[in-house]
């Protein structure tokens, strides 16, 4: 597959590397933060952190203690080991919160359920599939990334974080999708990166199971895109069914989710190799 997105929909990359005193002062800041929650005084972290409250607020969230530290942890981690992989452009503690824990989170305003088998694409540092991970333990969660820096960080991010059921792959979403064990398996995919929907959809419609949903974040004017998508999905087995608008604190700026539902099985072709993908897309 394509690159995979280290940022929120819509957003340019950072070069490799990122500002260097960036990283370092949101990860000097992160610390402090970690710190502050280890005190008997956690309010600190909470006004600190109120627009991702509120966030969760509005999508009926409300973390454990355990859960809090593990966001907390999981954003020193990615602070940590963005000074030296190229994880994220975005070095700002409180940004970290928005622009990748409840951007990831939102995809629950199109899929919620007590049990589930997620599909995350093209993962990067873990979004949107661990945070979605983290407040659904029971889910079973498989995290595709195509770059063998990304997948170390993200097995030692399932192992701090002591999280269940959960397997990041290092290996192509064009590759996977061939194999027995992961083809038709899934009850939803999904994937944040930067590519067309008919190519996302290409990706992981072979992924998932009949009935089971695709769902990916977008932003901007869609209106050719998505029918360029839906003249795909025809071809995919699948169906066009939501375009959710995403109104949380921070993120009320174009975000959409759009859901496909799985009606078919996908053709035994798909997907193609990214080379014949780019020279002949569907739709």
């Amino acid at each position: 597959m394509s690159e995979d997105f280290d940022g929120p929909p819509g957003a340019k990359r950072s070069k490799p590397g990122g500002n260097a005193s960036n990283v370092g002062a949101g990860l000097a800041l992160a610390r402090e933060i970690q710190t502050a929650w280890q005190t008997p005084a956690p309010a600190l972290v909470n006004l600190a952190f109120q627009p991702f409250l509120e966030g969760l607020h509005r999508l009926g969230l409300e973390l454990t203690e355990q859960q809090s530290k593990q966001f907390l942890r999981y954003q020193l981690e990615l602070l940590d080991w963005n000074t030296r992989v190229n994880l994220t452009s975005i070095t700002n503690p409180e940004e970290v919160m928005i622009k990748h824990f409840l951007d990831s989170l939102s995809l629950l305003m199109a899929f919620d359920a007590p049990e589930a088998r997620l599909l995350d694409i093209g993962t990067g540092a873990g979004f949107p599939g661990l945070p979605l991970k983290i407040v659904r333990p029971q889910w079973q969660l498989l995290l595709l990334e195509a770059t063998g820096k990304k997948v170390a960080f993200l097995q030692h991010l399932i192992e701090t974080l002591q999280l269940k059921d959960v397997v990041a792959v290092n290996g192509r979403a064009e590759d996977l999708a061939h194999k027995a064990e992961y083809r038709g398996s899934f009850d939803v995919a999904t994937a944040r990166a930067v590519t067309s929907l008919p190519a996302l959809l290409e990706y992981a419609a072979p992924f998932c199971r009949l009935g089971g949903l695709l769902i990916f974040p977008k932003k901007g004017d869609l209106t050719e895109e998505l029918a360029r998508g839906k003249r795909a999905a025809s071809q995919v087995g699948a169906r066009f069914k939501a375009d959710t608008a995403v109104t949380l604190t921070g993120l009320d700026d174009g975000r959409r989710l759009l859901v496909w539902e799985q009606m078919n099985r996908c053709p035994e072709q798909y997907p193609r190799s990214g080379g014949v993908m780019a020279k002949k897309p569907l739709g």
